[in-house]
């Protein structure tokens, strides 16, 4: 090909202008013309103040298939405010007609930083449509909102609200554009200000008020929350005044919502634990309880010196409402017997007392709980600890770790020695015995059922000297 001599100017008509990008960019990947040869011009403003423009090339189409994610990819990118954008989407289209499968190498840099662009655009549209608070206005407009996107997704994002919002009238004004629906038609409109919206309106204190009875203490992670929340969007959002207060007065709710759960503690004993057993079976602490057939507490003598804690109730457990009595539970009592331990005499428990699974045509699939649904459901753990009061307790994977240290960590580390617990007692840590159902290599699976015995071996030699 020729070797350009001077820029080729490419004009847009508006910054989200992909029509007359893709129209451009196929006359110049026609002539091989590379990305630094092309200068992108929206509207008045230069990309490169320094260039200096040359003619257009000839008028060409190239034809050449693309993927359909290429266009996927391109409509989102081309609503980042990137000034490069242009020129990268360029790039790649170049790329693509060399090899049709270069947008699959998701480790290339430039494959990497489009797809990054492209998730901070959806990450923008999905907080416009989570954020944006329409007020009431006096007059024939209807409802308005004002909203400060960090790209330019108002027109992308405009078609949702004219479908969630059919039978409106409302605009929704930003600094660079505004949006307008009537109940028939949708039309643009130039920038504002916030000051153009509406402060308030009659019905904000009915929505305060709900979202205040909503609030659920229990549940309350504020790192989480600032996270989907981002306190930049917060003026724009009625509800947002309240939240300060809610989250200092959270930690006094949660203790009254438990105060009222159940009963202050009652001398160790049977009525204690009955008492706490049946509380346990009404939790809604957090959302396992939905879906799951019961509460599947522990079970086992109440002056047991052993106390056995697994990661949470079965398929077969949350029928039954016992634990350890599926197939987990049948290699369990197995180890035991090889250790020279009788399961009639331990407590036997879960760090989370509600069955978490996967919905898969007729079956439920088990799913790990997670971080907060295990410290959560710590508190019913702490209760039998109490009134139990063994000598060990014996962790039986990850999850029931974390649950009786209080803190992550790795079978790999904790395993085979004691680790004293606060209050009195040792905890030991070992694999949970439904790891062993998962090994495929029948020499692996012979290993580690020994070495499972073998803790479990420990563990009772531990209890003949302490």
């Amino acid at each position: 090909m020729d070797t350009v001599s001077q820029p080729i100017l490419a004009r847009l008509a508006d910054p989200v202008d992909f029509d007359g990008w893709r129209d451009q960019a196929r006359r110049f990947v026609a002539d091989d013309i590379p990305s630094e040869a092309i200068v992108w011009q929206v509207g008045d403003h230069l990309s490169d103040l320094f260039a200096t423009v040359g003619p257009p090339p000839p008028v060409q189409v190239a034809i050449f298939p693309v993927p359909r994610a290429f266009i996927d990819l391109a409509q989102s990118v081309i609503c980042h405010r990137d000034p490069e954008r242009f020129a990268l989407l360029y790039s790649v289209l170049l790329r693509l007609k060399r090899d049709s499968r270069a947008l699959e190498d998701k480790s290339d840099p430039l494959i990497h930083r489009l797809e990054g662009l492209a998730k901070a655009v959806r990450r923008d549209i999905h907080k416009m449509r989570a954020f944006v608070r329409f007020r009431k206005t006096e007059d024939k407009v209807g409802y308005v909102a004002w909203f400060e996107p960090e790209h330019h997704i108002v027109r992308a994002n405009a078609g949702f609200f004219v479908r969630r919002f059919t039978n409106m009238n409302w605009s929704i004004l930003t600094p660079e554009m505004s949006v307008h629906w009537d109940g028939d038609v949708l039309c643009e409109g130039p920038g504002g200000v916030a000051g153009d919206a509406p402060q308030s309106d009659a019905v904000e204190a009915q929505w305060k008020a709900y979202y205040a009875s909503i609030f659920n203490p229990a549940r309350l992670k504020v790192g989480a929350m600032l996270k989907e929340m981002p306190r930049k969007y917060w003026k724009n959002m009625p509800e947002t005044a309240l939240v300060s207060g809610l989250i200092a007065g959270a930690q006094a709710r949660e203790a009254r919502m438990i105060e009222s759960e159940i009963r202050p503690p009652l001398p160790a004993g049977e009525g204690d634990w009955n008492n706490v057993k049946t509380a346990a079976a009404h939790c809604e602490r957090c959302a396992l309880h939905k879906c799951a057939t019961r509460t599947v507490f522990g079970e086992g003598p109440l002056d047991a010196r052993l106390m056995l804690v697994g990661e949470q109730p079965g398929d077969q457990e949350d029928v039954a409402g016992r634990p350890f009595v599926g197939p987990a539970g049948r290699v369990l009592d197995e180890a035991l017997i090889a250790a020279g331990l009788d399961r009639a005499s331990l407590y036997v428990t879960n760090a989370v007392k509600h069955f978490k699974f996967i919905q898969r045509g007729k079956r439920r699939i088990h799913e790990r709980p997670n971080a907060g649904e295990i410290d959560v459901c710590r508190w019913w753990l702490d209760q039998e600890r109490r009134i139990i009061a063994p000598a060990i307790i014996l962790a039986l994977g990850a999850t029931a770790a974390r649950s009786v240290l209080g803190r992550q960590t790795t079978i790999s580390t904790a395993r085979g020695h004691p680790i004293a617990l606060e209050g009195g007692g040792e905890a030991w840590v070992t694999i949970h015995p439904s790891y062993l159902l998962r090994l495929e290599d029948p020499v692996m699976a012979a290993e580690e059922r020994r070495r499972f015995v073998e803790d479990l071996h420990a563990v009772r030699r531990r209890l003949e000297i302490i």
